[in-house]
């Protein structure tokens, strides 16, 4: 008797953020010229400098949030450009200065993000998604009385329940404890395999977690 096995290959769709000579000022300052970066899937880039060099505008920028004075940023899937709506729904970006609503318990904040994203999300995955962050049963606390970390990872919890395909993570580790900073690494190190992840950070245990490196302010 012979028995025929079909082998499937499954093939990763290649996502690439590609940055070229790109520059931005307000009026006669520049923050920062001449950045090239390319970030495929699976790869992970930082970018580091002193406050005030141009991170967080960076990000901005790489979100579609603020054009650039010169160069380009953009993304592409197997060679085909992506325009802002399409790459805005593969993208979750977690920053200190993101808002959640302190009159909203975090499952209700959780559900509202994800709608406004699209997604209509079980309590199962919302639950899950807090018990990865550290916030397993506090769920149908309201927002306003968590701690300004626990705030914090619940803007992880937000990002999880997107699946991105690319995290922008600005500061990652601010305001966190020891145990906070434990549970985002380890987040940086499974998004930074399966994902385009850009992080902001002058951490040296969090730059030291991307695969390459982007210095603004010289």
């Amino acid at each position: 008797m012979t028995t025929l096995y079909k082998i499937v290959t499954l093939v990763r769709i290649m996502l690439k953020l590609e940055i070229d000579n790109l520059g931005k000022w307000f009026g006669r300052r520049r923050i920062f010229e001449g950045i090239t970066l390319s970030v495929a899937r699976g790869q992970s880039a930082a970018i580091t400098g002193p406050n005030g060099s141009g991170k967080t505008t960076m990000l901005r920028l790489i979100m579609g949030l603020s054009y650039p004075t010169r160069g380009t940023v953009g993304f592409s899937e197997d060679g085909r450009k992506l325009d802002f709506d399409q790459y805005r729904r593969k993208l979750a970006l977690v920053s200190p200065y993101l808002s959640l609503y302190d009159s909203l318990t975090a499952l209700e904040n959780l559900r509202f993000f994800a709608k406004v994203g699209g997604r209509v999300v079980s309590d199962e995955e919302m639950r899950g998604a807090l018990g990865r962050v550290g916030l397993g049963g506090r769920g149908d606390d309201f927002v306003g009385a968590y701690s300004t970390g626990m705030k914090q990872r619940l803007k992880y919890a937000v990002a999880l329940l997107k699946d991105p395909a690319i995290w922008l993570i600005d500061e990652p580790s601010a305001n966190l404890d020891d145990e906070g900073k434990r549970i985002v690494h380890e987040l940086i190190r499974d998004a930074k395999d399966n994902s385009i992840l850009v992080i902001a950070t002058n951490e040296k245990e969090e730059y030291s977690l991307a695969g390459q490196f982007c210095k603004l302010g010289g």
